[in-house]
């Protein structure tokens, strides 16, 4: 019988070796695609991707099947690795073989094609799949028997052979996902979909005017002190009380007043048969459910009470949008109105305003898991009533207290550290006393 020539079983090796590759870098190319881009282009009918999909949803006998046809091809290549060996120098080519036969298995069989697949799974994955597709309906009785007894295996060692649902992410995952999009989507898109994520993070507390800035129509007031009131005011939704707002009787809209107004109707009576009844809501209630319960109730303010009843501030809905697409509001007199830059840059700030709105507007980070304002921040790293002129630094950030009021830090001086990339930019003027 007439031996195959060598040259014969030479490319016999060599097309071994290929296939050898093409197993194990399709398997790691089908492992490292991006789950969600893989979905994009299935859904948009790209027939490797749709291939893949259905692949991977069953990734136990997708690896079964590749596995299958890679340690297949390895024993071939090392029979006819140690048949050349022996042809060429007999027994010590055997053990020639098997050296040879390693080195070239790991350099050109494993970590050059899966290094390839590593780094460009698409273009090594969607071929593949087109290979793998038909091989997986004409090997499917042995691919599921060995499939089978794989998870008898695991259940001898009390293990489950379920797939877990990788593709699901969290909100913390989600947040580095969106993160790691810079360049591929604005960065005032990227930023309006990490606010989003940290809505849930952030309660109405946070973002609601204080109590005592609440301003609304004082029943008891002169009538031509709410006249003036009406006319000045830059809001349209007015909250109407008796004597203090705890003695809340509603909010009225600015438009059905105008027209009383044009009419010379307008009185206290007819302000009250306008005033709709007012929406209370926890404080503590996070924003992305108060968002939720604003469009179910038809109501684009609130009054935030606390476990007595009593009215801590007021939160509007512009407010959280404000925080998800930064301020929008048209009022210049609104606008930073909290922040006065010194000709030093420094940064004049009103007690009242809340660490959020310093941290986000001046690119620092004061302390914002305790007290909510300024003036909150720095009483309670003192532990007393300071007074003008006091200085002091909380996490690095020199602060001195310009003006104390009513036992309360009115303004602070806040020096911005080197490096500091405040985003807003004030008016070069000092709040009034």
């Amino acid at each position: 019988m007439n031996e195959i020539p060598l040259h014969w079983l030479g490319i016999a090796f060599v097309a071994l070796i290929l296939l050898s590759g093409f197993f194990s870098g399709s398997e790691t190319g089908l492992m490292s695609l991006n789950r969600y881009r893989l979905k994009h282009l299935a859904a948009k009918n790209h027939g490797g991707a749709r291939r893949a999909v259905t692949l991977l949803q069953r990734p136990d006998r997708l690896i079964t099947l590749i596995l299958l046809g890679n340690n297949f091809i390895n024993v071939l290549m090392t029979q006819l690795a140690t048949y050349i060996g022996y042809r060429l120098y007999g027994d010590a080519g055997i053990a020639l073989a098997a050296g040879i036969l390693t080195l070239v298995l790991l350099l050109f069989a494993e970590v050059t094609p899966k290094t390839l697949a590593a780094t460009n799974p698409e273009k090594i994955a969607f071929p593949a799949a087109y290979v793998y597709q038909p091989l997986s309906k004409l090997l499917y009785p042995l691919v599921a028997i060995i499939d089978r007894l794989a998870k008898l295996v695991l259940k001898l060692f009390l293990l489950s052979g379920k797939a877990s649902d990788n593709d699901a992410l969290n909100s913390a995952e989600l947040r580095v996902a969106v993160n790691d999009t810079s360049g591929l989507i604005p960065d005032s898109h990227r930023d309006m979909l990490i606010s989003i994520l940290d809505l849930e993070k952030v309660s109405v507390d946070d973002i609601m005017v204080p109590r005592s800035e609440i301003i609304g129509i004082d029943l008891e007031d002169d009538w031509h002190e709410t006249l003036n009131l009406i006319t000045n005011l830059s809001y349209t939704r007015i909250p109407i009380y008796s004597g203090n707002i705890d003695n809340l009787i509603g909010t009225a809209m600015l438009r059905r007043i105008l027209p009383l107004l044009m009419k010379d109707e307008f009185n206290a009576e007819s302000l009250v048969g306008l005033t709709r009844e007012g929406y209370f809501i926890p404080e503590g209630t996070p924003l992305t459910t108060q968002l939720i319960n604003f469009r179910k109730n038809k109501r684009r303010i609130a009054f935030v009470v606390d476990e007595y009843g009593d009215i801590q501030g007021l939160v509007a809905i512009e407010d959280i949008l404000e925080e998800i697409v930064g301020e929008f509001t048209t009022d210049p007199s609104a606008l930073h109105q909290d922040f006065f830059r010194d000709a030093d840059g420094s940064f004049l700030i009103d007690g009242s305003t809340h660490i959020r709105d310093i941290n986000r507007n001046l690119g620092i980070e004061l302390p914002s898991s305790g007290p909510r304002t300024l003036n909150g921040l720095i009483l309670e790293h003192m532990e007393f009533i300071p007074e003008g002129g006091t200085s002091l630094k909380i996490n690095g950030y020199p602060i001195e207290i310009m003006q104390v009021k009513s036992n309360m830090v009115k303004t602070a001086r806040i020096a911005m550290p080197e490096g500091g990339h405040e985003t807003v930019d004030p008016p070069e003027s000092a709040p009034n006393g």
